[in-house]
C-alpha cells in the first residue's frame, strides 16, 4: 500500500514482477528516435519538414488519437458517421500505437485501476515504467483475449476493427511511410506527447477535482497535447469530449470536435456534467 500525493491510500504493481519485454517493440521505440533525430542534421533538416511534422502532429495525432482512439472509440464521448469514425481511427493506427482495440482496452483499464495495483501504466511505480517502460511489455495469447473481453468487447464485435488488429494495423503505418514525409519526427512527438500524458499527468499538476487516483492537469501537456492534458478533469468525468473545464484550458480536440457538431458529424457529444454540478452548487 502507499499513500499517493493527493492523499488517497493505493495498491501498486509490484515492480520487481514486471511482465516479459517485448524486444521487438523496444527495439523498434530506439530506431525511431534514431531516426527522428536526424532531422536535426544540417543536411536532412528543412523547415518543409517542420511544417509538415506539425501538420502531422494534428491529422494524426489530434484527429486520429485524441479524438479518434480516445474520445470516441475509448469513451464514447460522441457519436459520427461510420465513415467519419473509421477514417479518424485509420489517421490514429498511422501513430504507431497500435491497433485499435489494444489501445482501447489498455486505456479503459487504466480508468478502471487508475494508479491501483492493475493500472497498466501507473508512474507511481516509477517514472520511467509509466513513461514507457509499460509500452515494452508483451500481451498475448490467454492475457490478450481476456484484456478485449473484459475492456473492448464493443470493438471485437466490429469487422473493421478485428481486420485492423489482426496485422493489418502495421500494413497500414506503412503504406503510410510512402505517403507522408516526416513520420518518424512526428511520431516519436506524439508518442512521448502520449506517454507523459500517462506518466507526467500523474504526478506533476494542479487538481481542479478530488478524484481517487493521482491525476493532475498540467499546463504545459495541456497546450502542447491539445487538451489532453487537462488529465484530472478527464478522470473527473472521463466520457466528457470537452477536458479542458475551465475557459483558459486550451482544448483543441474539442474546439475541433465542435466544429464537427456545427457541420452536423458529431452528435449526442458529452459535455463536463461534473463541471455543472460544481457550478450548481456553488449558485
Amino acid at each position: 500500500m502507499r499513500n499517493n500525493a493527493s492523499g488517497a491510500t493505493s495498491t501498486h504493481v509490484d515492480s520487481r514482477r514486471a511482465p516479459p519485454s517485448a524486444w521487438n517493440l523496444a527495439n523498434g521505440i530506439v530506431f525511431y528516435h534514431l531516426v527522428a533525430l536526424l532531422a536535426l542534421l544540417p543536411w536532412v533538416f528543412s523547415w518543409t519538414g517542420v511544417l509538415l511534422a506539425v501538420l502531422g502532429l494534428y491529422v494524426f495525432g489530434v484527429l486520429g488519437i485524441n479524438i479518434g482512439y480516445h474520445r470516441l472509440l475509448t469513451h464514447k464521448g460522441f457519436a459520427s458517421p461510420k465513415w467519419l469514425e473509421r477514417t479518424l481511427v485509420i489517421l490514429g493506427v498511422c501513430c504507431l500505437q497500435g491497433s485499435p482495440i489494444r489501445w482501447v482496452a489498455i486505456h479503459r483499464r487504466h480508468h478502471e485501476h487508475a494508479d491501483r495495483l492493475h493500472d497498466p501504466h501507473s508512474p507511481l511505480v516509477n517514472f520511467f515504467w509509466g513513461h514507457v517502460g509499460w509500452v515494452m511489455t508483451r500481451i498475448e495469447g490467454p492475457g490478450l483475449l481476456a484484456l478485449y473481453d473484459r475492456y473492448s468487447k464493443d470493438l471485437t464485435r466490429d469487422k473493421f476493427y478485428v481486420w485492423i488488429d489482426r496485422g493489418w494495423w502495421l500494413k497500414i503505418v506503412s503504406i503510410s511511410y510512402a505517403v507522408f514525409w516526416g513520420i518518424f519526427v512526428r511520431t516519436v512527438i506524439h508518442w512521448h506527447l502520449t506517454w507523459a500524458i500517462n506518466s507526467v499527468s500523474h504526478l506533476w499538476g494542479y487538481r481542479n477535482y478530488e478524484t481517487p487516483d493521482n491525476s493532475r492537469n498540467n499546463l504545459i501537456l495541456g497546450v502542447l497535447a491539445n487538451g489532453e492534458g487537462w488529465h484530472n478533469n478527464h478522470h473527473a468525468d472521463p466520457r466528457s469530449a470537452r477536458h479542458g473545464h475551465k475557459f483558459w484550458e486550451l482544448d483543441v480536440a474539442w474546439l475541433t470536435i465542435r466544429l464537427l457538431m456545427v457541420m452536423g458529424l458529431a452528435t449526442n457529444v458529452a459535455t463536463p456534467v461534473i463541471a455543472a454540478r460544481i457550478d450548481a452548487r456553488s449558485d
